[in-house]
């Protein structure tokens, strides 16, 4: 039973609150110059306990530095190529502006204003681009939203925000005479060519065994991702963990059967000169790989091996395919996110949609009435 008891100070009397917390367990709280302020306190107490809403002043003072560590600890569903950038984001935003923080002393202002800062730089240092300062942030949101769930805090102060609004890069696409060119002066042509019309990401291409080709049907099964973490190569499963499998063009079975002579199943189709997985092709103009010399010799944009992805999904709506096969295709979890990448690759398909109103209309009586007018 909770009880309120007055003690002597040096500064004169003072009242002391004990009270159970949710658990049972008993602690108190003392300092109140008044028996109705130590009154006040313990029906905002019960309250807050009858309502679930009971928040345990010694686990609200524990730092972010803490949490996160367990936080980041807790990631074991992220693929390391996923976990790496987070882990960044913790150890080099997050961390040094919050570890020592603790959760009861955070507020929405200071958040809002550290974002800011971060985007515009005013902190010192380099502006930071929106996917960076929008994934730092998630990190200090999530470890908050599990303070949240602990009772550590009774809501989110990081939530509510303004964020950076990503700007889109514009997609290059390439015509089929610009991919020829640059695959003719490539160091690995037929990759390329598989790249720009297969749709494949760079990991799941070069994670690429002959044992995934079925040259009868003309299909690869895209099963394996081999994606450079730092200077490691990790080896797992595509994106969202979802096998697929991915046709071919007929022009490309020759080259891919070169590809495969001499090898055993477990072989990559696309090797490094060791024998062992690609590794990033990279596109800096003072370190510049085999793929950036051949855009630099081919004079097409400039370009990364990613968005030769992107011209895959060109030729293939060129092609007629609707948005549910390049979905399959290139591997989306939904026909949604397709339209949301691509959206500007069916803009034809609103011609044919007002194409075809107009006709049906003219087969129409009302068509007719019109005509006769």
């Amino acid at each position: 039973m909770a009880t309120i008891e007055p003690y002597e100070t040096s500064a004169g009397r003072r009242y002391r609150v004990r009270y159970r917390k949710p658990d049972r367990s008993q602690t108190d709280k003392r300092g109140f110059r008044t028996k109705r302020d130590a009154e006040l306190f313990l029906a905002s107490v019960e309250v807050s306990k009858a309502r679930g809403e009971f928040v345990d002043a010694t686990a609200a003072k524990v730092v972010i530095g803490e949490l996160g560590a367990a936080w980041l600890a807790r990631q074991t569903h992220l693929k390391p190529s996923s976990f790496r950038p987070v882990e960044s984001a913790w150890r080099n935003h997050v961390l040094p502006r919050w570890g020592s923080v603790a959760v009861a002393d955070i507020r929405r202002t200071a958040v809002q204003q550290w974002v800011s800062e971060m985007s515009t730089g005013n902190s010192g240092g380099k502006p930071k681009g929106a996917t960076l300062v929008i994934r730092a942030y998630g990190v200090l949101a999530a470890i908050l939203d599990d303070a949240v769930a602990d009772r550590r805090t009774i809501s989110n102060p990081a939530r509510g925000v303004s964020l950076p609004r990503k700007v889109k890069k514009p997609h290059v696409y390439l015509t089929h005479e610009q991919v020829h060119a640059l695959a003719e002066v490539s160091k690995y042509p037929a990759l390329v060519l598989t790249l720009a019309y297969c749709g494949l990401r760079w990991g799941e291409a070069t994670g690429l065994r002959v044992k995934h080709l079925d040259m009868l049907r003309r299909r690869f099964l895209i099963e394996e991702n081999a994606v450079q973490v730092g200077s490691v190569i990790e080896v797992g499963t595509p994106k969202n963990h979802k096998r697929r499998t991915v046709p071919f063009p007929r022009f490309l079975a020759e080259r891919l059967a070169v590809q495969c002579e001499g090898k055993g199943r477990e072989d990559l189709v696309f090797p490094g000169e060791n024998g062992h997985h690609l590794r990033l092709a990279r596109v800096h103009e003072d370190n510049m790989s085999w793929f950036a010399s051949a855009v630099k010799r081919s004079g097409i944009p400039r370009i990364t091996p990613h968005d030769l992805r992107h011209s895959a999904a060109s030729f293939a709506v060129s092609a007629g395919a609707n948005v549910k096969a390049v979905q399959k295709m290139l591997g989306h979890s939904s026909a949604a996110m397709t339209l949301d990448v691509y959206a500007d690759l069916f803009d034809g398909d609103l011609d044919s949609v007002s194409d075809a109103l107009d006709h049906a209309v003219s087969q129409s009586s009302v068509g007719k009435m019109w005509a006769d007018a």
